[in-house]
C-alpha cells in the first residue's frame, strides 16, 4: 500500500489538475490566454504525427484548426501525476478525449471526428505557477461519422457569449 502523501503533495497535485482543466476551457470556449498560459514560454509540444513546435505554436495552430469547426469538446481524465523530489518539477499522464463538429459542407452534411489519447506532460513550478515544459501527445484512437445531427443549447458558444464566462471570467488563473 502507497505511503500517505502530504499535504503539499496533494497541492501540487490538485494544482496541476486544474492547469490541465483550463487546457481544455481554453480551448473550447476559445479563451486565447488561458491556453497559453498551460505552456511555458519555449515549452515544447509533440503531437506525434499531428504536430512538432512549441506549445504556444500548437495553440495557435489549433486556433487555425477549430476556426473551421462548429463545435468542440475536450475532457481529461485518469490523470496520474509524479511530484520531482524537489517539488517544483512533476510529469504525469492524463486521458483526453477530443470530439470535434465540422461545419456543414456544401450539401449541409457534416462529421463528428473523435480522438482519443494521452498527453505526457513535464511540468515545472515556477514563481508559484505549475504550466507545461514538455509535452508528448500520444493518439491512441480515433475515428469519424456522419453527424446526426442533435439538438444542442443555443447558449452555448466557443467566445465570451458563453454562459461561462460570468462565473470565470477570460483569462483567469
Amino acid at each position: 500500500m502507497p505511503e500517505p502523501e502530504t499535504l503539499e503533495t496533494l497541492i501540487a497535485k490538485q494544482a496541476i489538475r486544474d492547469v490541465l482543466s483550463c487546457y481544455c476551457r481554453g480551448l473550447d470556449r476559445m479563451d486565447r490566454e488561458m491556453a497559453d498560459a498551460v505552456f511555458w514560454e519555449g515549452a515544447t509540444a509533440d503531437y506525434l504525427g499531428i504536430y512538432e513546435g512549441t506549445g504556444h505554436g500548437f495553440v495557435e495552430w489549433v486556433w487555425g484548426s477549430h476556426s473551421n469547426m462548429e463545435r468542440h469538446s475536450h475532457q481529461i481524465t485518469n490523470v496520474l501525476i509524479e511530484l520531482g523530489e524537489d517539488g517544483a518539477s512533476a510529469t504525469s499522464e492524463a486521458y483526453v478525449t477530443v470530439v470535434l463538429w465540422t461545419l456543414p459542407d456544401g450539401d449541409g452534411k457534416q462529421l463528428e471526428l473523435v480522438g482519443r489519447g494521452r498527453y505526457l506532460d513535464r511540468w515545472e513550478k515556477r514563481d508559484g505557477r505549475w504550466a507545461i515544459a514538455d509535452r508528448v501527445h500520444v493518439l491512441d484512437m480515433s475515428s469519424q461519422a456522419p453527424l446526426g445531427r442533435a439538438d444542442i443549447s443555443e447558449e452555448s458558444r466557443r467566445d465570451e457569449r458563453d454562459p461561462s464566462f460570468r462565473f470565470i471570467p477570460k483569462g483567469a488563473r
